[in-house]
C-alpha cells in the first residue's frame, strides 16, 4: 500500500502542483494494479502533522511519500533530511507564522529519509539513461535542505512516525511551480508513481556521488 500526499493551495496563490500531482500518481499506480492513495494535507501548522498521522494510522501503508511546492525550484527535489526546526518565512494558511520553534519538543535533531534516493535519481536523470523518450523525461535532484515551512514540519513529522519501523519507508519530493494545465505535471507524476514502486522493492542503494560542495 503506498500512500502519497500534496497540499492545499497556500500564500495567495489557487492551485498548487503538489497536489495535482500526489493524485495523478496514485491513479497511475492504481493502473498498475498497486494499491495507492492520495490525500491532500492542509498548509497549517497546527493541523498538517496530525493529518498525515490519521492518514498513516487509517491506511498503514508501505511506503509514504509526502509532496510540497518549492516555487523557486525547476527540478523534482528528493529530500534527504528533515530537521526539528520551524522558521517560518510567511504565514500558512491560518496566519500562523512560528518563528525559531522545534517540529517536536525534545525530539531528534534531524532524520533521514529512508526512501531510496539514490536509486530514484539513478532511475530519473536523463543523463543516465540516454534510452528515454525525451518527453519523458524530468529533472531530478538530491536535495539536503526541506527548507522550515511546513514542508519539512511533515517531512519531520512523518520521518519521526517511522523511525524504528524498518516495515514502512517514507520520505518527502519537492516538485517544482507548474501551472494546473502544464503536461508536465503528468511527467512528474509518472516519476514519483516510479520512486513509490522502487521504494516497495529493497534492493541496495547505488552508491555514486550526489552530494553538493554549498
Amino acid at each position: 500500500m503506498i500512500l502519497l500526499t500534496g497540499f492545499e493551495p497556500f500564500g495567495g496563490d489557487g492551485f498548487n502542483p503538489s497536489r495535482a500531482i500526489a493524485f495523478r500518481a496514485a491513479e497511475m499506480l492504481a493502473e498498475r494494479a498497486i494499491r495507492a492513495r492520495a490525500a491532500e494535507l492542509p498548509c497549517v501548522f497546527a493541523l498538517a502533522p496530525a493529518r498525515l498521522n490519521e492518514l498513516v494510522d487509517e491506511h498503514e501503508p508501505d511506503v509514504v511519500i509526502s509532496l510540497g511546492l518549492a516555487a523557486g525550484r525547476d527540478a523534482l527535489s528528493l529530500e534527504k533530511v528533515a530537521i526539528n526546526h520551524v522558521d517560518a518565512r510567511i504565514p500558512d494558511n491560518a496566519g500562523d507564522q512560528p518563528i525559531d520553534r522545534q517540529v517536536l519538543p525534545g525530539g531528534a535533531n534531524a532524520y533521514f529519509s529512508t526512501l531510496p534516493l539514490k536509486g530514484a535519481l539513478l532511475a530519473l536523470t536523463p543523463a543516465t539513461d540516454p534510452g528515454k523518450q525525451a518527453g519523458s523525461q524530468v529533472r531530478a535532484e538530491i536535495s539536503y535542505s526541506a527548507g522550515t515551512f511546513v514542508c519539512n514540519q511533515v517531512f519531520y513529522t512523518l520521518m519521526h512516525r517511522l523511525d524504528g519501523n524498518p516495515g514502512t519507508r517514507g520520505g518527502f519530493i519537492h516538485v517544482p511551480w507548474l501551472e494546473a494545465n502544464d503536461p508536465r505535471i503528468e511527467i512528474h507524476a509518472r516519476a514519483v508513481a516510479d520512486i513509490a514502486v522502487l521504494a516497495l522493492g529493497t534492493g541496495p542503494e547505488p552508491a555514486f556521488s550526489a552530494g553538493r560542495e554549498s
